[in-house]
């Protein structure tokens, strides 16, 4: 019995032993084999000629060499992040078809596409460039420029000389006639005069369009930083309401100020008044008659940076409003909320892009807030010039700086001026 057990205990220890030995070479023969993944890097290390997988690391374009068999060799992370490979193959089926022209007949093909854009709404597209062109003699390169910004860009510039266009054309049109009708009309010095009148209106628009294509040009060309000087908050909205002042006297508009003394912006001065005088501007020519308009400056805490150093300017009116779809894109080139009040106030749809421009170029931003028959509030924020600070005197018994004096009237304003009333 003894002699069974011992046996038995042998045969185990023995099976035991073996299976050590079996799952140990096991494993060093899995260590050994290289991965899928590393077979692969390797074949297409091999595939590819020396030196270019070096150079289609550094191309600005997207990148992609296929095989015999149209699997990708090898592709660049800017053709993975447009979505031209997928899964390891060409997913975009007019290159694929290049390709495999190219590979039969050893043309170089180039064609301009309009793809889908990954994870987009219905609509967006990509434009790109695709240029294919055999790499040795069993291999496709293919390398795809994104045309989409280029596009875009000289949309835009195209849209701006037709505008442009349109716009010089009106006032130029409108002079040559009222020329030829003071020449037929010599002989009636009344009708002379009501058309010399028309011509200088006329004149004066065509003058202001032209100074307003010049000013939207210097604000996007010219560096802020070579005129850079420290600009008064004060001496800017003096300056903007004395700009509006005959024009707000003629409606009975009545100007309201109120600003926290000693704010300073770092900046162009001609660019920050031009774009202070254009809101303003704004605000009178789409204000009713006797009503009133508010300009208001403060200062500020930036988001996140924990003290006070925006400069906010609000200029606020009773005016006609604007629409929510409006709002969108009254800071566009040429864009007017009300065409034919525009051409009234001899507005020419450049002023508040030169705003726009002229904040950001600041480092700083427009917003505006407006509601249909209440009026609209613009507001110009603008980092504040770095300087040394007074400490703020603790308010005393009479001093209260929660509540304004009645001589710092304006100086906080509220979301905006309630709705348009008759001023006695």
């Amino acid at each position: 019995m003894n002699a069974a057990v011992a046996a038995a205990s042998g045969i185990v220890g023995l099976l035991t032993g073996a299976s050590a030995v079996l799952a140990f070479r096991w494993s060093e023969r899995e260590q050994a084999r290289p991965t899928r993944k590393a077979q692969r890097t390797e074949t297409m290390t091999a595939v590819l000629p020396p030196g270019v997988d070096t150079v289609l690391s550094v191309l600005r374009s997207s990148a992609v060499v296929l095989d015999e068999g149209d699997t990708v060799v090898k592709a660049s992370s800017a053709a993975y992040a447009l979505g031209l490979v997928r899964g390891g193959r060409l997913a975009v089926d007019q290159m694929l078809q290049m390709a495999r022209e190219t590979r039969r007949d050893g043309e170089i093909r180039q064609v301009e596409l309009d793809l889908p854009r990954r994870g987009a709404g219905r609509g967006e597209g990509l434009a790109v460039s695709a240029r294919v062109a055999p790499l040795g003699s069993r291999l496709v390169l293919l390398l795809v420029e994104d045309l989409t910004e280029a596009r875009r860009i000289e949309a835009v510039r195209r849209d701006f000389v037709a505008n442009v266009s349109h716009e010089l054309k009106t006032p130029v049109g409108a002079l040559s006639l009222l020329s030829e009708a003071v020449m037929d009309a010599a002989d009636d010095p009344e009708a002379v005069n009501r058309f010399a009148g028309r011509m200088q209106v006329e004149a004066t628009r065509l003058t202001s369009l032209v100074q307003e294509i010049i000013d939207l040009s210097r604000v996007q060309d010219d560096d802020v930083l070579t005129d850079a000087e420290p600009v008064t908050v004060d001496d800017l909205v003096a300056e903007a309401v004395d700009r509006c002042r005959q024009r707000a006297n003629s409606k009975q508009i009545t100007m309201a100020t109120g600003t926290t003394p000693d704010l300073v912006i770092w900046g162009n001065r001609g660019q920050l008044a031009a774009a202070l005088g254009n809101l303003v501007e704004n605000a009178v020519n789409y204000s009713p008659a006797r009503t009133r308009v508010g300009i208001a400056a403060r200062r500020i805490a930036a988001p996140g940076s924990g003290g006070g150093d925006l400069v906010e300017i609000s200029v606020t009116d009773q005016g006609i409003g604007i629409s929510e779809k409006d709002r969108e894109r009254v800071f566009e080139r040429f864009y007017r909320v009300d065409p034919a009040r525009s051409r009234a106030t001899g507005g020419t749809g450049l002023g508040l892009s030169i705003v726009k421009h002229v904040a950001a170029s600041h480092g700083g931003e427009v917003t505006v807030w407006s509601a249909e028959g209440q009026g609209s509030t613009f507001t110009l924020r603008l980092p504040e010039a770095g300087r040394a600070r007074p400490a703020e005197p603790d308010p005393g018994p009479d001093d209260d700086l929660d509540e304004p004096r009645d001589d710092q009237l304006f100086q906080t304003l509220p979301e905006h001026i309630p709705a348009p009333e008759v001023l006695p």
